[in-house]
């Protein structure tokens, strides 16, 4: 979901345990994260209206997108690389894994945000040395205005809502 550019693997195995939809976070398992530590991702209004939608469509039970001949199984990365390629996105072009880098640049060349926050938002981890010790700031305030400004911005230029 390009609202939240989350790693393909987060979004696919995603269950709607995971979301709070009256705190408007959905809290990542430390398991399926890439360093695993447990992220949380602050959910824009659109965001929380694109879910409810596909509450409505994929049903409430499990994950958010079950696989079509098992809902007891997530939908596969194939079939996520399969809907880009339909609206005219093939694989070399633009993967599920590239809205993430498509965000971090966007987000960067705004100027708007600290690119920390970014990082953060990211799930990426601070290794440079004292900095990562000590530095155990998750810039939410600014994440969650950050992810209302972007989710806005991903709108506007999909005329998706």
């Amino acid at each position: 979901m390009a609202p939240l550019f989350p790693r393909p693997g987060e979004l696919r195995h995603a269950r709607w345990s995971e979301i709070d939809f009256n705190k408007a976070v959905w809290t990542i398992p430390a398991e399926r994260m890439k360093m695993r530590r447990e992220h949380r991702k602050p959910l824009s209004p659109a965001a929380l209206h694109i879910l409810l939608d596909l509450r409505g469509t994929s049903g409430p039970e499990d994950y958010l997108l079950p696989a079509v001949t098992d809902p007891d199984r997530p939908m596969s990365e194939n079939t996520m690389n399969a809907a880009l390629e339909r609206l005219g996105f093939p694989g070399e072009r633009m993967t599920p894994h590239g809205f993430r880098a498509t965000a971090s640049t966007l987000l960067n060349e705004s100027g708007r945000w600290n690119p920390d926050a970014i990082e953060a938002e990211l799930a990426h981890v601070d290794t440079r040395g004292v900095r990562s010790i000590y530095n155990r700031a998750h810039y939410w305030a600014e994440r969650v205005e950050m992810m209302q400004w972007w989710a806005g911005e991903v709108l506007r230029h999909t005329n998706a809502y």
